[in-house]
């Protein structure tokens, strides 16, 4: 009786882990519609609070490009004001007597005053083509900033289908793990066995509930990253598409990336900046001329009295002293284009670096996957082994559990090995600068940075239709 007992046992056992192998091997075939890869690379894009920032960043920088241009244009001012003028006259009469007069006056003005920028060296535009570099240099760093959260996106898509695959595996180790140990206590109560191999299977069981608490925390934790980088909860998730496509020399990804990255073209304006603020300093060392003119009304409200006076003329400004600062500005220029062209040597080795560094992870997670499915191969045989060999009775229960559990192990490692070559392979992409909605050939509105540079690149005045269609812009970005 026992030994049948123990037979029958160990069928389901063996039932258990055919059909707990069976769903892993036909899991990623199934066609329920599911989020897929590109869903949640969508959500994040049109999402994130991050990027909304660093557009509007974008769109400050447009400004300054709007406001320095501004610079060479007429400026004119107007002032206006009323005064109340009191009075009192004191005088001395030819008999000796004093008198006081007591004199109160209401007075207006209004003037305009106007100037225009003539000649600085050159000075206000180079200040304009230096916020015309650093627009350039943002817009890289936007794209910089898309790439970062794509990537973080992609890990978080890959570490919850891969969460939630290691709790599905750890459930179906706890329910042969609970068999298992019906099957020892009942051999035990009729003598087969001893209260050493209960212990073990009790200790196994507790051993899978751990593991099995340990893989929801992880897997609540990467529901929550999920949720905060693409916007929404996970639902049902599509297994990862195809590889995306890689450049199959890692010199020529290399070369590509040093000319092509956001970072090192952000870094090359910041350059360029730099030199331009060098020539502003220098400039600021010339004289400035400039036309001005005035108009003023003035009239006493008190009496018909009243005037008109104006001027136009031509203003010559230039620096005589002042205590080195201008000096210490060039100097300042000067250091800052040096430190600009370190960080672009520094930006251009870092690259060189991360295309080389993403090329040799992408190949280790291609070996480790392969050895995953070796020992997958091979932990499938030596169960089928163990298991029959323990039909014949010359294996315990437990060694059917331990070869169920190694292959039970090496399934897991698959899935890790699986995800962190997507990971890894998207991870090259981002060290080239390919990884944006772009590139992936997203399904969205994709964010244009010209569109509102060229509505403000004229400082354009409110009552223009260039600044009214601006106004419109505004008014649609405030409601979003």
């Amino acid at each position: 009786m026992g030994v049948m007992k123990q037979k029958a046992r160990l069928a389901v056992l063996c039932r258990g882990v055919a059909m707990s192998v069976g769903m892993m091997a036909v899991f990623s075939g199934h066609t329920l519609r599911a989020e897929t890869l590109a869903d949640a690379l969508i959500g994040a894009y049109e999402s994130s609070g991050l990027l909304e920032q660093n557009r509007a960043l974008l769109r400050a920088a447009d400004e300054d490009v709007a406001t320095a241009i501004a610079a060479l244009r007429p400026i004119i001012n107007y002032t206006a004001s009323v005064a109340r003028n009191f009075e009192d006259r004191d005088s001395r009469l030819s008999n000796g007597l004093r008198t006081t007069t007591n004199l109160e006056t209401t007075t207006a003005s209004v003037g305009l005053s106007a100037s225009l920028l003539l000649f600085d060296n050159g000075a206000t535009a180079l200040g304009a083509d230096a916020a015309k570099e650093t627009v350039l240099a943002t817009r890289q760093q936007l794209i910089s900033i898309e790439q970062n959260v794509l990537i973080r996106a992609v890990q978080a898509y890959l570490n919850v289908f891969a969460f939630r695959e290691f709790v599905e595996l750890r459930q179906n180790n706890l329910r042969l793990l609970t068999q298992e140990l019906r099957a020892a206590q009942d051999r035990f109560e009729v003598g087969e066995v001893t209260r050493t191999d209960v212990a073990q299977a009790e200790s196994s069981l507790a051993d899978s509930r751990s593991g099995l608490a340990t893989a929801q925390g992880d897997l609540i934790q990467a529901v929550e990253e999920y949720r905060s980088v693409v916007g929404r909860a996970p639902g049902q998730l599509a297994p990862p598409p195809s590889l995306p496509s890689l450049d199959g020399s890692v010199e020529n990804a290399r070369s590509f990336a040093v000319q092509n990255h956001p970072d090192l073209r952000s870094a090359q304006h910041l350059v360029a900046v730099a030199e331009l603020n060098i020539m502003r300093s220098k400039a600021t060392l010339s004289p400035t001329v400039s036309a001005v003119g005035s108009l003023n009304l003035f009239e006493s409200l008190d009496s018909i009295n009243d005037s008109q006076s104006g001027s136009v003329g031509i203003e010559l400004t230039g620096p005589i002293y002042r205590g080195g600062a201008l000096s210490s500005g060039i100097r300042s220029a000067m250091a800052t284009r040096d430190a600009q062209r370190g960080n672009l040597l520094d930006v251009r080795r870092r690259i060189s670096q991360n295309v080389g560094s993403a090329y040799a992870a992408f190949s280790a997670q291609q070996a480790s996957l392969q050895a995953s499915e070796e020992r997958i191969r091979a932990a499938r045989i030596a169960f089928d082994g163990v298991r029959e060999e323990a039909t014949l009775g010359a294996r315990t229960t437990l060694d059917v559990l331990d070869a169920e559990q190694e292959l039970l192990d090496a399934e897991t490692s698959r899935i890790s090995a699986q995800a962190n070559l997507y990971i890894a392979a998207y991870s090259v992409l981002q060290s080239t600068g390919r990884l944006t909605a772009r590139d992936l050939s997203l399904n969205v509105q994709l964010y244009d940075p010209n569109a509102y540079y060229d509505l403000v690149k004229d400082a354009p005045v409110p009552s223009s239709a260039q600044g009214q269609q601006l106004d419109r812009v505004l008014r649609a970005l405030q409601k979003n």
